[in-house]
């Protein structure tokens, strides 16, 4: 005889994310935040931002006084940086990074009293498979060259011809002085313009030292902590490496943006009704 039953709902956690989720689709994310494309969890990776001291003081107890920093074993120095945020250390001065841009750099290290721009903010959060990275860019210039050889001028500077001596009359040196002046002048301006287009040819050429922060779950670490350690860096010194454990890298639910209450909710579930098939029984065979 055949039975009645009725399709199984979806739980409670699982249809307020559907409609947390749909609501949230309708506002850009938030800075520095991420959904997974492989499991649509929600990153926030906001709380490890060390935020500037307030008249040198810390808003809360917790709260960091320096930036993240980590150990570069092997390399003869140590690593300074920041989550989503420029670092909170006062930077002077960094190797070709203009007065403006200092306030910018979110990583650095320091080597023979001078200071290397590892990246700079905005940042780029990316996912690669399941793999959650943080990326900054522009910084100083690598120590490697992309070629063996900058840019050369072009000299243009007329030689002397083997009748340009002294034995013409005073009208014909004159006539010539006058002549080789005025070729003088369009040489020098010729290497004046070929000077400019070789440094900026060599300024456009410049690649830039940038950081890979690759992130990890760790549950045992309370909120807003971090675990940070230096991987490696590329052979031509132009991109560092680092990882990072912390709990912010675990993911989760987004949070129900603010103004979504329970007339919200219901509201979005006015818009997209459960399906038939949760309300509607049908005859199962026994």
């Amino acid at each position: 005889m055949a039975r009645r039953t009725c399709a199984q709902p979806p739980s409670s956690p699982q249809l307020l994310h559907l409609i947390y989720s749909f609501a949230a689709d309708s506002k850009p994310l938030a800075p520095c935040t991420i959904f997974s494309p492989t499991t649509n969890a929600y990153y926030d990776l906001n709380p490890l931002t060390v935020l500037p001291l307030k008249d040198h003081k810390k808003a809360h107890k917790d709260d960091r006084a320096e930036s993240w920093h980590a150990r570069g074993y092997g390399m003869g120095t140590n690593f300074t940086l920041n989550f989503c945020a420029p670092v909170i250390e006062t930077i002077e001065k960094a190797v070709d990074i203009k007065e403006s841009q200092l306030k910018n750099i979110s990583a650095f290290y320091e080597w023979k009293e001078k200071t290397y721009s590892i990246g700079q903010t905005p940042p780029e959060i990316i996912f690669r498979g399941r793999e959650l990275s943080l990326v900054y860019e522009n910084g100083s210039p690598c120590d490697s060259p992309l070629t063996s050889e900058p840019p050369t001028t072009k000299n243009n500077r007329r030689k002397l011809n083997d009748h340009d001596d002294d034995d013409d009359d005073d009208d014909d040196d004159k006539k010539k002085k006058d002549k080789d002046k005025d070729k003088k002048k369009d040489d020098d301006k010729d290497e004046e313009d070929d000077g400019r287009k070789s440094h900026k040819d060599k300024s456009d050429d410049i690649r830039r030292k940038s950081t890979l922060i690759s992130l990890a779950c760790d549950q045992n670490l309370a909120p807003g902590k971090a675990h940070v350690s230096f991987v490696g860096a590329s052979p031509d010194q132009c991109t560092y490496f680092f990882r990072a454990k912390s709990l912010a890298a675990c993911g989760g639910v987004k949070e129900p943006p603010s103004g979504l209450g329970a007339g919200g909710v219901f509201g979005v579930m006015s818009v997209f009704p459960p399906p038939l098939s949760l309300s509607i029984p049908y005859l199962s065979p026994d």
